[in-house]
This record gives C-alpha cells, sequence and structure tokens, in this order.
C-alpha cells in the first residue's frame, strides 16, 4: 500500500512538509478524513497546472491522488483497510472492522476541462460497529477551497429559491428526474461530480439530488455522511438504506434533499418508478 520510493513518494513528502497532520488528526478519524481530502485536492491542484489536457490529465489525476491517499491510510491508519475507486478490491475488507472508501478524483471530466470546479475528492469511513455505518466523511472540492466534514457538520441555509432546484448530471440527466421536476414544478440544475450535486444540497445551490443511473459505494460514501451530519435526508430511491462496505460495491441510485421533500420525491418514484 504505502509508496516508499520514487518521484511521488517526494512529491508526497514535499505536500506533508506543507501541510503536517493536524495534532487531532492522530486520533479524530473526522479531523483526518478532512486533512486526507484537502492535501488531495491540493495535490490535484498541483497536477492540473503542470499542463497536460484530455485523457493524460484525467489518468494523471485519478492515479496522483489515489496515490496520495493510500499513502495517508497506509502511514496514519495502517490497522484500516481501504476500498479506492482507482485500486484493486481486497475482499479482507469484509472482515474489517474499518474501512476507508475513497474516491481520490469524483468528476475526472470535469476536473480535465479548467477552469471547472465541479469535481471533488471523497474520503470516508465505514466501520463495524452498529451493524456496520459510516462514522466520518469529508468532501473537498479544491478549486472552492472548501472541504465540507462530518467533524464540523455543514449548516444547510434556508431555502433561497422559490422554485424547488434538483441536480442533474450535466451530460445525463435521467428521464424520470425530468418528470419528477415537472410534478414538483422544480428546475433542474445540471453539473459534474455526484460529490459536487450532493453538496450543492448542502450548500442552497440545490435542493435535491435523485439518481437511479447506477454508482459505486465510493461515489457517494463521504458525500452522504456529510449530508446526513447536516441534517438532510438520504436514501436509495425505494426508501430503504444506503448501505456500504458490502461484497457488491455497485450502490445505484440514491437520494439526497431536503427533508420537507422526501416524502414527496419518494411517492413519485413509488407511483412512476425510474425506467
Amino acid at each position: 500500500m504505502s509508496v516508499t520510493a520514487g518521484y511521488g513518494a517526494v512529491v508526497i513528502d514535499a505536500l506533508l512538509a506543507k501541510h503536517p497532520l493536524p495534532e487531532a488528526a492522530a486520533t479524530d478519524d473526522h479531523v483526518f478524513a478532512t486533512w486526507a481530502a484537502t492535501v488531495a485536492g491540493e495535490r490535484l491542484l498541483q497536477v492540473r497546472a503542470e499542463g497536460l489536457e484530455g485523457k493524460a490529465l484525467k489518468d494523471a489525476g485519478d492515479a496522483a491522488a489515489h496515490d496520495l491517499l493510500m499513502e495517508l491510510v497506509a502511514r496514519y491508519r495502517p490497522e484500516d483497510d481501504v476500498l479506492s475507486e482507482e485500486g484493486k478490491d481486497n475482499p479482507n475488507r469484509l472482515l474489517a472492522d474499518r474501512v476507508w472508501i475513497i474516491d481520490p478524483l469524483d468528476g475526472t471530466r470535469e476536473f480535465s476541462e479548467p477552469p471547472r470546479d465541479d469535481w471533488a475528492v471523497h474520503v470516508a469511513l465505514w466501520s463495524s460497529a452498529d451493524n456496520g455505518t459510516l462514522v466520518a466523511g469529508a468532501v473537498a472540492q479544491p478549486v472552492l477551497g472548501e472541504t465540507f466534514n462530518t467533524g464540523a457538520a455543514p449548516v444547510v441555509p434556508p431555502r433561497s429559491a422559490p422554485k424547488v432546484r434538483i441536480a442533474v448530471s450535466r451530460s445525463r440527466p435521467p428521464a424520470f428526474v425530468e418528470a419528477l421536476a415537472a410534478a414538483l414544478d422544480a428546475e433542474l440544475v445540471p453539473m459534474g461530480s455526484a460529490g459536487v450535486k450532493m453538496m450543492s444540497v448542502v450548500r442552497d445551490v440545490a435542493d435535491a439530488y435523485v439518481h437511479a443511473g447506477g454508482q459505486y459505494e465510493w461515489d457517494s460514501a463521504a458525500p452522504v455522511a456529510v449530508a446526513r451530519a447536516a441534517g438532510l435526508f438520504t436514501s436509495r430511491v425505494d426508501g430503504s438504506e444506503l448501505r456500504y462496505n458490502q461484497a457488491d460495491v455497485y450502490l445505484p441510485d440514491l437520494i439526497v434533499c431536503r427533508p420537507e421533500l422526501a416524502e414527496d420525491i419518494l411517492a413519485f418514484i413509488a407511483e412512476h418508478g425510474t425506467d
């Protein structure tokens, strides 16, 4: 797991010299998740400034953030397991007490299109306690200079828009969400990364994110942890609980919304489905 030599280790050590581990992070998982996501975000800004374009930039970003986060967990949480989008799945995590669920770069397409800001870094911790649950999480949006986290749970502002706003993919908005928007007299707000969409509800940029087009645990673990900490409603589209560190990491659908919208959204989906 650990990066032991070479250019990658030099870059990581330089970053850690600039952003040393906060003292509290040695024992506080909220602080560690926040710090790790923030440092990975800074690493991605460095990669973005290197002059690469297109697929080369996407690949470099994915690799750099993954290597950094794996190294941070190896150094500072060596007893824990990791599930990362960019890593090889280790079935031993199903027996572990603690598993970090990481998306090193959520919104790779948006990352490769400077100066777009709708991409993120996800770092979440799952614990076997209480039948398995997310116990810490952080979502860094590096261009905004923000890392939303469960340690200092965001306070969701009062809704500022006259109409309900639903965050959707800017490239693949599902048809059922358009029907949902019509039923709620809502407007659609296109944006990139899944994490950014969920944080848009935290930030009062949107009021709901409803997705049924296919995702994996790393796409939602950290933002769901933050959304829950902020008091938002989270569930599968059938109303059941979002569960993590499962043998099958495919987690294709979810709802994140202001609590007062949940009943209407769930009722619409129960009647009309998501096809």
